[in-house]
């Protein structure tokens, strides 16, 4: 009788020691590799206005959870000035000082002034192969190539805003998306354009100082609208 009990408890404790220990048969997880950037689910941007002029509000085009940062800079002839809307990250001494006196300068979302100044272009950071949705509601009424250098990066899509048919928004440094035509209607913060592009290859990036990467973005600008002969 002793030696049986003898027995259990010597089975007894090696049973608890091949648990503390790792000896048991329970499988490990799993290990899953990391998504790459374009694979990663994305979901639509909340609603929220970054820049506006006059009827036109340009809704944020880039996911809140993929931004890397918004930046503001001269755009080309024609193109118009932009309202930013919420604060100035980067904002001389002179300003933090009034504002600091006056109050002011506060609100979101944060942006920032890049070299040169103006606001004519918006810069919207975000990874490679992040989806870009309409910044407007309205109707897409051109799509071709944005050429870098003679060669073809991306696409740039033009959209009539329905409350605003008086001018265009342009966005461009994307990759288009197939489903995307010439008539189609887009809705704001809703309908998919497409998908940002590498630019960063073929030129640096200024929102590039304000990111933690290569400071890829799509840029969104308004123009008047063509005027069409009659007659």
């Amino acid at each position: 009788m002793v030696a049986l009990l003898v027995v259990l408890s010597a089975v007894f404790f090696v049973a608890i020691a091949l648990t503390a220990f790792g000896g048991t048969t329970t499988p490990t997880a799993a290990i899953v590799p990391r998504q790459s950037q374009a694979t990663v689910a994305q979901t639509r941007p909340a609603t929220e206005i970054v820049a506006q002029r006059g009827q036109v509000r340009l809704q944020l085009p880039i996911s809140q959870s993929r931004l890397t940062a918004i930046g503001y800079h001269s755009a080309g002839a024609g193109a118009l000035s932009l309202q930013p809307v919420g604060h100035q990250a980067n904002e001389g001494l002179v300003q933090r000082v009034v504002h600091g006196i006056f109050g002011g300068g506060g609100g979101s979302p944060k942006w920032y002034q890049l070299a040169g100044g103006g606001t004519s272009a918006l810069d919207v950071g975000a990874p490679i192969g992040s989806d870009v949705y309409s910044p407007v509601d309205g109707t897409v009424v051109a799509i071709r190539p944005f050429v870098v250098e003679g060669k073809a990066y991306g696409s740039e899509i033009d959209i009539q805003p329905q409350n605003a048919p008086s001018v265009i928004v342009g966005v461009t440094q994307l990759v288009a998306d197939p489903a995307l035509a010439v008539g189609t209607p887009v809705v704001s913060g809703a309908t998919k354009l497409g998908r940002v592009a590498d630019l960063a290859v073929v030129e640096r990036q200024a929102l590039a100082r304000y990111t933690n990467d290569a400071g890829n973005h799509v840029t969104v600008e308004l123009r008047a609208a063509p005027v069409l002969a009659t007659g």
